[in-house]
């Protein structure tokens, strides 16, 4: 097998991670990313592993639906998909397939080698297959995040990770909540985005925590979300998710955002005590109902649960 990365240079390896970086692969050339054999992995995939999402049009007003499947097959997924305004996720697909994790364990490898200092010992990828005119509503991550580009184009606003863009209490309630586009946007933020153009065999990395939005150009687009955490990724996340518990369970201001010492030990233990609890499971399960499922009988359409029920 040859290598992931076809361009890589010293550029790079000083600006991973610290600045938005394009980079070219390999990886869109592998037989797993064929639409038969997508297909058949949209058929075995495990429903607690996927969303499948509604957006509005471009220019139009947000909107944010979760559905299911149904009984389509995996080629009748896609044509819906095809039709327009859908996004499916089969989130973790690395511990679902060994080809994809074959994939993304060279690709993380071979940036250890190339990053000083690069360890990140828990990593996972995911497939994203959406329509020609879908877009990613402006969110952060709380993982580190790259996007490898398969199939079709799409153009990502990247911006930077500090404040007004992003807040700690943004990332509190993305841990607490575990909705990542529930953060205030305004139009004037583009002004101050790095707006990258992708194409199949290109992959785009950023800093920490920055805010991205994506719209796709006019293709049924077929990428891999990348996620990786090392020790203080790992530590900043139980800080967050504690602090997201004492601002919005608590009522509690919190006051420090330290990842080491007394005071983080505490949060770390609360969170760990608190995070499985009915109250979070509840908060969670509000956010992310499941209101619709593909129409069986006209691709591209959907039926409303809401209404069904």
């Amino acid at each position: 097998m040859g290598k992931i990365f076809t361009d890589w240079d010293d550029t790079h390896s000083e600006l991973w991670s610290h600045q938005p970086i394009r980079l070219e692969h390999s990886m869109h050339t592998q037989p797993a990313f064929s639409m038969d054999e997508l297909a058949r992995l949209i058929e075995v995939y495990p429903r607690e592993h996927y969303s499948l999402v509604k957006t509005g049009a471009r220019g139009s007003s947000r909107v944010w639906r979760e559905g299911e499947i149904g009984k389509l097959s995996g080629r009748q997924v896609i044509e819906a998909i095809s039709r327009g305004g859908l996004w499916l996720n089969l989130r973790n697909v690395t511990a679902v397939d060994f080809r994809y994790r074959d994939l993304i364990d060279r690709m993380f490898a071979e940036i250890a080698t190339k990053v000083r200092g690069f360890e990140v010992p828990t990593h996972q990828a995911g497939i994203l297959i959406s329509s020609p005119d879908a877009q990613v509503y402006y969110h952060a991550d709380l993982p580190g995040q790259g996007l490898i580009q398969i199939a079709g184009r799409k153009r990502v606003y990247i911006y930077p990770n500090t404040a007004p863009f992003i807040r700690p209490e943004h990332l509190e309630s993305i841990a607490l909540f575990d909705v990542e586009v529930d953060i205030p946007y305004a139009d004037w933020y583009d002004r101050h985005a790095q707006v990258i153009d992708l194409e199949p065999g290109q992959m785009l990395n950023w800093p920490l925590n920055a805010p991205h939005r994506v719209e796709n150009l006019g293709t049924v687009n077929v990428s891999m979300t990348v996620s990786y955490v090392d020790d203080d990724i790992r530590r900043a996340q139980i800080l967050h998710l504690a602090n997201g518990m004492l601002r919005h369970r608590f009522g509690y201001t919190p006051k420090s955002r330290n990842i080491r010492g007394p005071s983080f030990f505490a949060k770390q233990v609360m969170q760990k005590l608190l995070r499985d609890g009915k109250w979070v499971k509840r908060e969670r399960s509000v956010r992310r109902p499941i209101d619709f499922r593909l129409d069986e009988a006209y691709p591209g359409k959907i039926v409303d649960l809401r209404a069904a029920a």
